[in-house]
């Protein structure tokens, strides 16, 4: 699934492509994706003013007020083309702007969905009215934390992937993170102290940077907006690598199976303290 980095990726890609243009049309393939498919008539004529992204979610804020929320799903991936392109295979939407150009959805799986809201209300809209804090801000630190966690008997890895307690840093980029902060996937979340969750978040925005300047991680069907892959793969030290050595210490990566996904580290570098 696409995380924080892939989602910012497609963001900077299509903000300089579609970015300040009218929405006139749009077609759809007749299946539903997650959830059945907004009216997405309702925004046009409308200008399309900024892309952001929250979480894993792209927002599209047009000038009359609405916000179209995407969320990529499994597979789920956008391109903009001419207006005269047939449609691919599995593609399930296309909307047209005012300068003939296309953004195609495609969705292999079909697990993305997309809704429209009052940009007014995105806050209490129920897809972000309980999400945590972004893991980029300031206000992402050692004791944010440990405020959140110091209640927690889960693991260190499950807890931070909790999106009630920070966003979008996912299985890859999690696991990337507590390697480089010498933090044992399975450690208890509340048994850490603050000032090695002050590293941990350091090296969370650290991993998060590098994958964006990267264009994301591609494993399997992530694609930036222009069609090509993201190169982070290539930087990783766990992610992946069971059986191989540690770049630090050459003892093998170890594979074990946190909250039913997979957790890579090594058993060194990383030991429970």
């Amino acid at each position: 699934m696409p995380e924080l980095p892939e989602v910012e990726t497609v963001v900077k890609g299509l903000k300089p492509q579609i970015g300040g243009k009218v929405l006139l049309s749009d077609m759809n393939s007749g299946k539903n994706l997650r959830y059945p498919l907004p009216n997405f008539a309702a925004c046009h004529g409308a200008t399309l003013k900024n892309i952001e992204r929250r979480a894993k979610y792209l927002l599209f804020h047009f000038d009359n007020g609405q916000t179209l929320i995407w969320h990529l799903g499994m597979t789920g991936q956008f391109h903009v083309l001419s207006g005269a392109e047939p449609a691919a295979k599995h593609e399930h939407v296309c909307l047209g702007f005012s300068d003939g150009c296309t953004l195609r959805y495609r969705d292999t799986r079909r697990f993305g969905y997309a809704g429209l809201c009052q940009t007014s209300d995105l806050e209490t809209h129920k897809w972000f009215k309980d999400l945590g804090i972004e893991p980029l801000t300031t206000d992402f630190d050692g004791q944010y934390l440990k405020g959140k966690l110091s209640s927690r008997k889960t693991s260190i890895k499950q807890g931070i992937m909790d999106n009630h307690v920070v966003v979008g840093v996912g299985n890859i980029y999690v696991s990337e993170s507590l390697f480089r902060a010498k933090i044992n996937p399975q450690q208890t979340a509340n048994s850490i102290n603050t000032r090695k969750l002050n590293t941990l978040a350091k090296h969370i925005q650290d991993v998060l940077n590098e994958a964006i300047i990267a264009g994301g991680s591609t494993i399997s069907d992530f694609v930036k907006a222009d069609g090509k892959p993201g190169y982070f793969a290539h930087s990783f030290k766990v992610y992946g690598r069971v059986g191989e050595p540690c770049l630090t210490c050459d003892k093998p990566i170890q594979k074990i199976v946190l909250g039913g996904r997979a957790s890579f580290f090594c058993p060194k570098c990383q030991i429970i303290k």
